[in-house]
């Protein structure tokens, strides 16, 4: 699957559902943004069952301010709506999946009992 380009009219709906969606903030002047690309495509050709969306932080400002998002490329993992990663720096292509493994294997459950303590 191709990646899909994230704005403020569409993310909250395509990271709001069930499922893992990955998020990468990056900029068109970024050097290593562009050398992440590649990586970030690659792996969305391999997990047809994750959404792959790309915030481009100078179109989409809102966007990085709400996240506070200070140095890019940051990665994302949102799993069932719920930010379960955020992390900047571009990853080497083995750490990327690695990162997809851990996510998949989440007990959601566990991940919202701990936030529901977290939050009280």
């Amino acid at each position: 699957m191709a990646t899909v380009e994230l704005t403020t009219a569409n993310f909250d709906e395509v990271t709001g559902s069930e499922g893992i969606v990955l998020v990468d903030f990056w900029a068109e002047w970024c050097g290593p943004c562009k050398r992440f690309a590649p990586v970030y495509e690659r792996s969305s050709e391999k997990h047809q069952d994750i959404v792959f969306g790309k915030v481009d932080t100078e179109a989409q400002q809102e966007l990085g301010a709400k996240f506070d998002i200070r140095s890019i490329p940051t990665i994302m993992a949102i799993r069932d709506g719920v930010i379960v990663f955020a992390q900047p720096g571009a990853l080497p292509e083995s750490a990327l999946e690695n990162l997809i493994e851990q996510v998949e294997a989440l007990d959601m459950d566990d991940v919202r009992k701990k936030l529901a303590e977290h939050n009280h």
